[in-house]
């Protein structure tokens, strides 16, 4: 998640008296430390969390390495979109419906558990043309509204717009997550990238399960590269019909802001949309397609 205007960390690692602190944020947006986790308050920093090389490639450049139609891309990853509250954005994407939106839940409410905005958007981009629609904040259904303050396994929200966005197709959903297992991370909102608009793909790997949340939903490492603004991004499994198995979270880093292998100590994680974060798909999908 990102606030338009400008980004200032406020919560990174550092070694303190010879112990080195982990410090746990919401990707992108700023994230006050817990008690007891130090900070540097108005640091500058990269927003931007990498494992070594950047994986991350626009439409034009991931087809070309994998010997894919650049056009077809575009239109099967036409799903992935901004969503905008106020001055802050995250990511998401529509799932299973094309009125229907899965997020992370601090991409709606902030640290105090506070909506985030009285008014949000649902952006795309569709054969060269923006597309705006409303988002029915009513509608939200959350694992937390108040995200901040309980484990991030919860941190996922599921919402309806107020019209369907005709002609693109939305995501599947996929099997239950598997540890060490290929995935795609698609996302816009990453501020490198156009002016956070840019649609980001790349291949790379979901990696350990960190935590097991009472409705149902886990929580995963991957390596995937993440910038500021995408919070929310599907991870994708099934190359051939994009099928999304979780989404992104934040990140864990005792050297953030640097390039780094991907470790225990250094990783970005996802929510898988299992459990009630499916349920909530599915009965929100069913209640859209009732009404229709």
């Amino acid at each position: 998640m990102i606030h338009k205007g400008g980004m200032r960390a406020i919560a990174v690692s550092v070694a303190l008296f010879g112990v080195a602190s982990q410090v746990s944020a919401a990707p992108f947006f700023e994230h006050k430390p817990t008690k007891g986790e130090p900070a540097f308050v108005g640091a500058d920093v990269t927003p931007v969390v990498v494992f070594g090389k950047n994986s991350r490639r626009g439409v034009e450049e991931f087809a070309a390495e994998n010997h894919l139609d650049a056009s077809a891309l575009q239109r099967k990853f036409t799903a992935s979109g901004l969503i905008e509250c106020g001055a802050a954005h995250g990511a998401g994407q529509l799932t299973l419906t094309d009125d229907l939106v899965t997020t992370a839940a601090h991409v709606f409410f902030d640290e105090k558990g506070a909506p985030r905005a009285k008014s949000c958007v649902f952006v795309i981009e569709s054969n060269g043309a923006q597309i705006r629609t409303p988002i029915d904040l009513n509608s939200i259904v959350a694992g937390s509204t108040d995200p901040y303050a309980i484990e991030a396994v919860h941190d996922w929200a599921v919402a309806r717009l107020t019209r369907p966005i005709h002609g693109v197709t939305p995501y599947g959903l996929a099997d239950a997550a598997r540890p060490n297992t290929p995935a795609e991370f698609v996302a816009r909102g990453h501020i490198d990238w156009g002016d956070g608009r840019r649609l980001s793909m790349e291949k790379c790997t979901l990696h350990d399960q960190l935590a097991a949340g009472e409705e149902g939903t886990r929580e995963f490492s991957f390596d995937c590269e993440t910038g500021d603004g995408a919070s929310g991004g599907a991870v994708l499994a099934g190359a051939d019909d994009p099928v999304i198995e979780a989404v992104l979270v934040g990140w864990r880093s005792n050297r953030p802001f640097r390039s780094a292998p991907f470790s225990r100590s250094h990783y970005n994680f996802a929510v898988t949309i299992e459990g009630d974060f499916k349920k909530a798909v599915v009965d929100a999908s069913k209640k859209v397609m009732v009404s229709k």
